[in-house]
């Protein structure tokens, strides 16, 4: 994940630093052609009028380009942006969260002296802005549990997304935390879902409910609630529907689930290579749904990585995990420092 974005960064901040080296460069040499100018002139000497106009016009030269290469301007600021706009572009970092970092590096960088630019390290502190750092997942469920049980994780996403094979990822790292899980299959409406929810379970061991396709979402969800409690069941873990081509339909389902069976929590799954795709659903299902967190899936196959900047900033919602493969213990806590870090941005 990254790699691309990564090296089109290094590539960027590196062309920045020449140019900025370069100009800063300049001054310097201007400077000292003047000098010589000035004393190949007195040596040849040149008439008093002639000497003087060439003086005056090395001098506002001289100060044109000082005041320039001095400190960044407005106008230096957005030629050197222009090149990282397309890069960001390029590797699915949203049109508006482009924008956003572009005016949190003008504000940084407008007006500093060119020697002392940081790019990289104002670039990085940007995007660190952008990005969440999840909470403690295990400790929030622990203390939850202390207060009532089970602890109740709704799934949104939609078709495709990675959704299913994330609940079985969840469920074995819940698992392995001592928790015991119980899975609901509440997409009703897809065909194999369940069963596909169904292999999961019988897998892991853990006890699925699940009705007919076409049964009611909620009275599912509703029933392994019930099913949890009875059996002293730790977590539940709702499986949904994510059909887009009735998004109306889908939303009004997703609500009732949540309004009869009140999640604890509620977990949007992402395809991460989706890029801009992925960015629209998260804000379409966090507008419905508010939930509380992301899982960005197929992340090991993501060579560009704006999705992850993207998604958390139009959400403003932390990223929980990482999809990395297709085994169950293939799931990454998200740590916005190591993605930085993948970037390229720090050392």
């Amino acid at each position: 994940m990254f790699n691309l974005l990564k090296e089109k960064l290094k590539k960027w901040a590196s062309k920045i630093r020449d140019e900025v080296e370069d100009k800063v460069g300049e001054s310097d040499k201007t400077k000292d052609k003047k000098r010589f100018g000035e004393e190949v002139k007195k040596k040849r000497a040149v008439k008093k009028d002639e000497e003087k106009f060439v003086k005056e016009t090395e001098k506002e030269k001289s100060s044109f380009f000082l005041k320039f290469q001095k400190k960044l301007s407005e106008e230096g600021f957005e030629n050197i942006f222009e090149q990282l706009e397309i890069i960001l572009l390029q590797n699915n970092v949203a049109y508006e969260v482009v924008n956003s970092i572009k005016n949190s590096l003008k504000e940084k960088l407008v007006g500093e002296n060119l020697k002392e630019l940081k790019i990289e390290n104002e670039l990085e502190n940007s995007i660190k802005e952008i990005l969440i750092n999840p909470y403690d997942f295990i400790k929030t469920i622990k203390n939850s549990l202390k207060e009532s049980s089970p602890f109740v994780i709704l799934f949104v996403g939609i078709n495709g997304s990675g959704k299913t094979t994330s609940i079985g990822k969840v469920a074995d790292y819940l698992l392995k935390k001592n928790f015991s899980v119980c899975l609901a299959a509440a997409d009703t409406f897809r065909a194999a879902s369940i069963e596909q929810l169904q292999k999961h379970a019988d897998n892991l061991n853990v006890h699925l409910i699940k009705k007919n396709y076409g049964a009611d979402p909620a009275a599912v969800s509703f029933d392994a609630i019930a099913y949890a409690k009875k059996h002293k069941i730790d977590v539940v873990l709702i499986d949904t529907a994510g059909r887009m081509q009735n998004k109306d339909s889908l939303m009004k389902e997703i609500e009732k689930i949540v309004r009869v069976n009140k999640p604890n929590m509620k977990l949007f799954v992402g395809e991460s290579i989706t890029g801009n795709d992925a960015t629209e659903q998260a804000r379409a299902f966090n507008e419905i749904v508010d939930f509380t967190g992301i899982i960005l899936s197929k992340a090991d196959v993501d060579e560009k990585g704006g999705t992850a900047i993207s998604v958390s900033y139009v959400t403003g919602k932390p990223i929980f995990f990482l999809g990395t493969g297709q085994e169950y213990r293939d799931l990454e806590i998200f740590d916005k420092n190591k993605i930085i870090k993948k970037l390229g941005l720090q050392n």
